[in-house]
């Protein structure tokens, strides 16, 4: 077993969920994880933060979560609207599960600029 590196002090180090200790994901991979938190019948819900807040418990809500949502493109637009308008953030994506009353998913997209 791997011991990772990561602290409170070095942004560039810390892990967020199981993906993050993985190769980025590429256009295709992603999309094909927004299919699957649609496949679950999870809604979709898009958080950005800044790095240096990142290790807290709040992140800021883009939008509400999209309810019902089943077009994959229009939740990429979304997290890519997200992005755009905070590029310097962290950008994940949620699937929340509506059942069960938590997030079946989440997945950081975009990892923001460090200082």
């Amino acid at each position: 077993m791997q011991d990772y590196q990561s602290s409170l002090g070095n942004t560039d180090s810390r892990k967020f969920e199981t993906f993050s200790y993985l190769p980025t994901m590429n256009a295709e991979q992603t999309r094909q994880q927004v299919q699957y938190i649609i496949d679950q019948g999870w809604n979709p819900s898009i958080e950005h933060t800044e790095p240096q807040h990142a290790a807290g418990s709040y992140w800021y809500m883009w939008k509400l979560p999209m309810f019902g949502e089943t077009d994959v493109d229009a939740i990429l637009q979304e997290i890519e609207n997200c992005h755009a308008a905070h590029p310097d953030n962290h950008v994940r994506l949620l699937g929340l599960d509506n059942f069960a009353q938590c997030a079946g998913a989440s997945m950081v997209i975009y990892r923001g600029k460090t200082v």
